[in-house]
């Protein structure tokens, strides 16, 4: 039973996949929470179908698909920003009309023109065999920038995510720190790409977020719970992949589900209170920093 648990690991492809997943699960963990307690869930699940189709377009093209999709994702997110401030539309119905056209249009071209660059399916729904050193670095690299962006920006973040209006009338430049976050989260999904897949991305997001939820109320606790969640659920989510010769994405999923499941269970849901009641400590002992 050990020897079977443990002989993968004398595959470096799969030194790889697990390296990578662990990562992107402690990743999606870290920057989920920020998702979900604002109630940006659907841009999350809306960005990555977005990208997607930089994904395609990039592969056509020629073009490392990492500088390619990233363009094209955060250039999602800023037309979907744009069409919600300037027009009539809600976001949710922007966010639909962007995202889906951007997906679709990525499909007809992969379709049109074949794929060269990583396989159809492994964007899809991630890969085990997919992953390459580049993939571990860039990962690494986008969770090192995300720390980065959250521990100096840490008390402005968690101002604007709970009371973004009076974040505004303190100084708080909140357009640009949502710029910001979206920025971080399109490198993140970017990231993750072929790991978890463009269609179970969101998932990873909020699943580790909403199980940490059900542990505790305050938002430091929730940051670092969510983050262990993610990153325990990505490696044994990796080995279920290899094991069960089943995309790496669904069984990290599940796992997650499963993570939320047992948690569930085991608390009745008693600490599942509304995200807008989270403690938020240490905000107004001292002026937010601009």
């Amino acid at each position: 039973m050990i020897e079977t648990l443990v002989d993968p690991f004398t595959y470096a492809f799969f030194v790889r996949g697990v390296t990578a997943a662990t990562l992107a699960g402690g990743l999606c963990g870290l920057i989920g929470v920020y998702i979900t307690l604002r109630g940006m869930s659907y841009i999350g699940h809306g960005l990555s179908h977005a990208i997607f189709g930089g994904f395609a377009a990039s592969s056509i093209i020629g073009i490392n698909y990492y500088l390619g999709a990233g363009i094209w994702g955060l250039a999602s997110a800023l037309t979907i920003n744009r069409v919600t401030r300037h027009h009539r539309i809600g976001a949710d119905a922007a966010i639909g009309v962007v995202t889906t056209a951007s997906f679709a249009l990525g499909v007809a071209l992969l379709t049109i023109f074949g794929n060269r660059g990583p396989s159809f399916d492994a964007a899809l729904f991630g890969s085990i065999i997919g992953v390459t050193t580049t993939d571990v670095w860039a990962l690494a690299a986008t969770t090192a920038f995300t720390l980065a962006v959250i521990t100096a920006n840490y008390r402005a973040l968690l101002f604007t995510t709970f009371d973004p209006d009076v974040a505004a009338v303190t100084g708080i430049r909140v357009a640009r720190l949502d710029a910001l976050l979206m920025l971080t989260l399109s490198l993140s999904i970017l990231a993750t790409l072929t790991v978890i897949g463009v269609t179970l991305v969101a998932a990873t997001l909020v699943i580790p977020a909403a199980t940490a939820r059900l542990f505790t109320h305050r938002f430091a606790s929730m940051l670092w719970t969510s983050t262990i969640i993610g990153t325990i659920c990505g490696f044994i989510g990796m080995n279920a992949s290899y094991h069960l010769d089943i995309p790496s994405g669904t069984t990290i999923v599940l796992t997650d589900a499963a993570a939320f499941a047992i948690t569930l269970l085991l608390t009745g849901g008693r600490r599942l209170h509304r995200t807008r009641t989270t403690h938020v400590r240490h905000t107004s002992a001292a002026p937010i920093p601009r």
